[in-house]
């Protein structure tokens, strides 16, 4: 269960605060796995970043007992002047994962990075960049992964390799899910959150929240 306790948030600009949430109270419940769903601008990737902690709210907090992932295919936290190794080293270290070495051989398998793995990060494309930082976040085990547009990573058949790992997560973890891929929702989701003018509307059965997100 995630707890969203008077939670404020806005963006200032020349006109003023832009509120995104404004007081908000919500709890998000356990044992779903939930699409985000909401018009563009509804503040998704705001809520997506607040629940991830990558970013503050401007009053108010996020409560919650769960380990959440970071965004599974954001290099966030990914050092470039550290090799791959690491990385996933020093990754897996702040997350309390207890066989290192295990671990760091693990994100090597998975992210198909070869010797390049102990290359440093400013060496890598963007690709390879995001499929370390998928590997590092799949081979945690999580409470909740937080997935955005995570199956667009790297070359087809990488691609079909993450969405494999995620969908078998997602049989014994709980996932919160932004894209714009209703085929993809419909895969990995049960139940949905509508974000409509800086309210949330939980959804326990996800072809309910699509027609209601249909009529936004």
């Amino acid at each position: 269960m995630i707890t969203l306790n008077s939670l404020t948030k806005f963006y200032p600009s020349e006109l003023g605060n832009q509120y995104i949430f404004q007081d908000l109270n919500f709890t998000i419940p356990a044992g779903h796995n939930i699409a985000i769903l909401g018009s563009n601008g509804s503040g998704k990737s705001t809520l997506f970043r607040l629940l991830a902690g990558s970013e503050y709210p401007n009053k108010g907090k996020v409560i919650t007992d769960k380990s959440i992932s970071w965004p599974v295919a954001l290099a966030t936290g990914i050092h470039p002047q550290m090799t791959g190794r690491e990385n996933t080293r020093f990754i897996g270290r702040v997350n309390g994962v207890q066989n290192l070495d295990e671990y760091e051989e693990k994100v090597k398998d998975f992210a198909e990075l070869g010797i390049k793995y102990d290359l440093p990060v400013r060496s890598y494309s963007s690709g390879m960049r995001s499929r370390l930082a998928f590997g590092c976040c799949v081979a945690i085990d999580f409470d909740i992964y937080l997935i955005d547009e995570a199956t667009s990573v790297g070359d087809q058949k990488f691609r079909k390799k993450a969405k494999t790992a995620l969908l078998n997560k997602s049989q014994t973890a709980n996932v919160i899910m932004v894209s714009h891929d209703m085929k993809e929702i419909k895969e990995f989701c049960d139940s949905a959150i509508i974000l409509h003018d800086g309210q949330l509307t939980f959804y326990s059965d996800l072809s309910h929240a699509l027609q209601a997100y249909e009529q936004l």
